[in-house]
């Protein structure tokens, strides 16, 4: 299914009944990243599974900023009137969550994110070193958005009004400390780091994160 809003076309499928769970990827990927996730989730929320603008079947663009992106999400979730909603968001989708939060107070009830990260410096230097070389030599806009944003503030978390779950592998591409600090700043929010884990070896064409997510949920 398609929908324009906040002037850019989004691809998105739905499955299942119930609660709205708005699902967001990561950076690069498409909605089905989350295919495995979704067969367990759709049995208990009605599952809308986006395309990020310019990612898989949605409208390309130029450039990206996280900013337009939650404004993306805010305009879809206006846009087909969902009430009660759940976030959930990985990687670039927990960064999108995370603004969405801020900028938006009581749209969402719960929110879980993945991998997200406060600024382009909370990433393992050694990923940060690689992503700069290879940008160098062939400019890419979906890089030059992981090398430049985000710059989410202390203050911008707690002013966050959702009940949050914080989901990390402990082999994460984002730097522990700074997982921790989303967690510590969001008022009353959980943290979960996945012993084992890397950035998405739980999430991508996985079931462990649907019940991570049914868990946070009280649907386990």
């Amino acid at each position: 299914m398609k929908i324009t809003v906040n002037n850019v076309e989004l691809f998105y499928e739905v499955a299942g009944s119930g609660t709205p769970l708005v699902m967001v990827h990561g950076n690069g990927e498409d909605h089905t990243v989350f295919d495995k996730a979704a067969e367990l989730l759709s049995q208990h929320f009605t599952c809308y599974l986006l395309d990020s603008r310019g990612h898989g079947s949605s409208q390309k663009v130029s450039e990206f900023h996280y900013d337009d992106m939650a404004e993306d999400v805010y305009q879809f979730i206006q846009a087909l009137h969902l009430e009660h909603v759940i976030y959930y968001g990985f990687s670039d989708g927990g960064i999108i969550g995370l603004l969405l939060a801020v900028r938006h107070p009581g749209l969402l009830d719960k929110m879980i994110i993945s991998g997200a990260n406060t600024r382009p410096d909370a990433v393992r230097r050694r990923l940060v070193i690689m992503l700069r070389i290879i940008n160098r030599i062939r400019k890419n806009p979906l890089l030059t958005l992981m090398l430049t944003e985000p710059h989410i503030s202390e203050k911008q978390l707690q002013a966050i009004d959702t009940p949050t779950l914080v989901l990390a592998g402990s082999k994460d591409l984002i730097l522990e400390k700074d997982t921790r600090f989303i967690a510590e700043h969001i008022p009353g929010a959980s943290l979960r780091i996945l012993e084992g884990e890397g950035h998405g070896s739980y999430i991508v064409h996985k079931t462990r994160v649907a019940e991570l997510i049914l868990e946070y949920c009280g649907k386990a």
